[in-house]
């Protein structure tokens, strides 16, 4: 992806990645499958395949993952698992049922990247190990700075669009004249490389007004008065509530996995934990009606307070009151134990970015981008602070030099930290070529049913605060059982089954 220097890091491509030199070798190598071959139905016809990664907008998730298994394929999608619960648990349900085609169980896995990587593993040790005391208190966030006429979500259309003054706006095209511009009177050899491959890239773009997309399912549309056309619900179907599900489900979904990652990491079972509840507001705050999804989502979300045995150090004892006596009691003992999410994702200003911040009786672990980890004693943010081992186990130590916080887990000096894309993919395909029945994907069926849940039911929540409802909702926990119809969204097994059960353009 030639469009930025930091985009061309993440999105190197398929040719640099495995060494062919040029274009016409990958040919050569890979087949690519497109309307004029059989398109998405015929790939998944090909002997050849085992298993497929889907990359595709949200509302294909599910019908390709069907497709995908009935034929004995093992599927890992992206997130969120699909665009709606009732979806999920057809697909959960299928995983579950189907083999592959050596008789092996499918391994249907779904990319919540955050399972592998290693700066939440290092954190869930430092929770484990009790450095934060009782957790009490997660704040996360997912803020960015997309404004009216610089949205990341609202990719420029092919063909161009008309503006509110009746004028046809070409931006791709323009860009695309733009660069043949520049390489024409470039001299530099690696300006002329770089030029010739955007060049490349912006004709393929531009190429695209050429596509019909309602050969692929998309469709002309109107949201109150005003039109949308089905080339919009393609190039931006992140903004649509048919083709998306906002910003819960493409940034909160990881974020609510990764608290019930540290959540998760306290109990004995090893069984996911759900919220109880959440209050949720939003809406479309700064953006135009160039959309029908919001633009801003306010929640708080309330989880079960995982129990604290006699050994484990929560940092506090009230001599008067004798409290704790013994350990500290989890939810189930006591209702008052909970442990508070507050989460905000935003347009309109960037600052703090993303990540969690982990709050506990005896420290503070900040998670910033999936690249850093920061721990402190208590709130203290100027004291020195590491992390030394002792007899009874691993504690803060106050008396280290240096930064004020632990670097627990800082991106190291010799490059970028992997976030876990390759690892997920690894060990999705080392489950697969190894079918122990202990062998399976971090973030399998239950787990990313789990997150689904979690953000499709407070997109129901934004939904009745929208409409002066309220915002609040209880969470029950049917829903998150594969074998239960019961959904927050109102979706319908018998129908999600049958739309998924047809063939995919």
């Amino acid at each position: 992806d030639w469009s930025s220097p930091s985009a061309l890091v993440r999105r190197p491509g398929l040719m640099q990645v495995a060494g062919y030199k040029d274009e016409a070798e990958a040919k050569k190598n890979v087949k690519v499958y497109d309307a004029n071959n059989g398109g998405i139905m015929a790939c998944l016809d090909d002997p050849n395949i085992e298993a497929v990664i889907i990359a595709l907008p949200l509302w294909l998730h599910a019908p390709v993952a069907a497709q995908a298994m009935k034929r004995g394929l093992h599927v890992l999608t992206e997130k969120l698992m699909a665009h709606n619960v009732a979806q999920c648990k057809v697909m959960s349900r299928m995983a579950a049922d189907m083999k592959d085609n050596d008789g092996n169980p499918l391994h249907l896995a779904t990319g919540h990247q955050r399972h592998y990587n290693v700066k939440y593993d290092n954190a869930v040790n430092l929770i484990r190990w009790g450095l934060l005391g009782q957790l009490h208190h997660i704040r996360a966030q997912w803020h960015r700075g997309n404004l009216p006429g610089g949205d990341s979500w609202s990719m420029p259309l092919p063909g161009g669009e008309m503006t509110a003054e009746g004028k046809k706006f070409e931006k791709i095209l323009k860009d695309l004249r733009n660069r043949e511009n520049k390489l024409k009177s470039a001299t530099d050899p690696d300006e002329i490389a770089r030029l010739t491959a955007e060049v490349a890239q912006w004709r393929a773009w531009d190429a695209d007004k050429n596509v019909d997309p309602k050969k692929f399912g998309y469709e002309d549309f109107a949201v109150g008065d005003t039109m949308f056309t089905a080339m919009e619900e393609l190039h931006r179907w992140r903004l649509f509530n048919r083709t998306g599900a906002g910003l819960m489900a493409e940034l909160g979904s990881h974020q609510l996995d990764a608290v019930s990652i540290f959540l998760s990491s306290l109990r004995d079972d090893g069984k996911k934990v759900h919220p109880l509840s959440v209050h949720a507001v939003g809406g479309r705050h700064i953006m135009p009606l160039d959309r029908d999804a919001g633009d801003h989502v306010y929640c708080m979300f309330e989880f079960p307070g995982p129990e604290y045995s006699e050994t484990f150090d929560v940092g506090y004892y009230d001599r008067v009151e004798n409290y704790p006596n013994g350990g500290v009691p989890g939810y189930e003992t006591d209702p008052n134990k909970k442990v508070v999410v507050t989460y905000s994702s935003i347009n309109g200003n960037g600052f703090g970015g993303w990540g969690e911040v982990v709050m506990g009786t005896k420290g503070t672990l900040i998670l910033d981008k999936e690249t850093d980890v920061l721990l402190y004693r208590n709130s203290d943010t100027s004291s020195k602070a590491g992390v030394k081992k002792g007899d009874s186990g691993y504690a803060l130590d106050t008396s280290a030099s240096g930064d004020a916080a632990a670097p627990v887990a800082k991106a190291a000096d010799s490059g970028p930290v992997s976030r876990g894309y390759r690892e997920e993919i690894e060990h999705w395909a080392y489950c697969i070529r190894n079918p122990d029945q202990e062998n399976h994907p971090r973030c399998y069926p239950e787990v990313a049913m789990g997150d689904a849940v979690i953000a499709l039911g407070t997109n129901v929540a934004l939904k009745q605060a929208e409409a002066g409802k309220g915002g609040y909702m209880e969470f029950k926990e049917e829903w998150f059982k594969i074998d239960s119809d019961a959904t927050p969204d109102g979706s319908d097994i018998k129908t999600e089954t049958e739309f998924m059960e047809k063939p995919v353009a």
